[in-house]
Parts: C-alpha cells; structure tokens; sequence
C-alpha cells in the first residue's frame, strides 16, 4: 500500500514540477518518492517470502502471479525513480 502511495505522489509531484520547475531543472522530488516506492515493493516482497518458508521445501504450493509481478515491479520501479533524477526538464 505504501507503494501505490508513493507512485501517486510521485505522479502528482512529476506534474507539478512539469509546470513549476526551471529550463533545465531534475526532478529529483519524483525520483525519491519513486525510489522509495521501489524499496517498498521490495521490503514487501522480501517479507512475505520470509514468512511463507514452508513453500521453499513443498512443491504443492506456489507463490503465484502476483508474487513474480511484485519482483518484476521492483527494478523497474527503481530504474524509473533513477531516470526520474536524471530527466531534465525542457522547453
């Protein structure tokens, strides 16, 4: 939830800044809170892996869709928050 949370702002932070930051300027408020989104997903991740360890050593069960989506959210979601940090806003 902390995610989602941090992605909105993020958004909303990346259109204010669209219209109020300088030629020139980064948009480093977008990528932090995009970043932390990012740790979040992975704080996330890391702990329902942890408390599920008796999936590690029984193939009945899985982690499912939803569990890989979370790890595949994580990078991406940092690479974004870095791009963030890097864009520089043009005319």
């Amino acid at each position: 939830i902390l995610s989602i949370i941090f992605s909105v702002l993020s958004l909303f932070l990346f259109f204010c800044q669209l219209f109020t930051l300088t030629k020139g300027g980064r948009f480093y408020i977008t990528g932090v809170f995009q970043i932390l989104a990012g740790l979040c997903v992975m704080s996330a991740a890391s702990i329902y892996t942890v408390r599920h360890p008796e999936w590690h050593f029984n193939s009945e069960y899985s982690y499912g869709f939803a569990y890989i989506l979370a790890w595949v959210a994580f990078p991406l979601a940092l690479l974004s928050g870095v791009i963030y940090v890097i864009l520089r806003k043009r005319e």
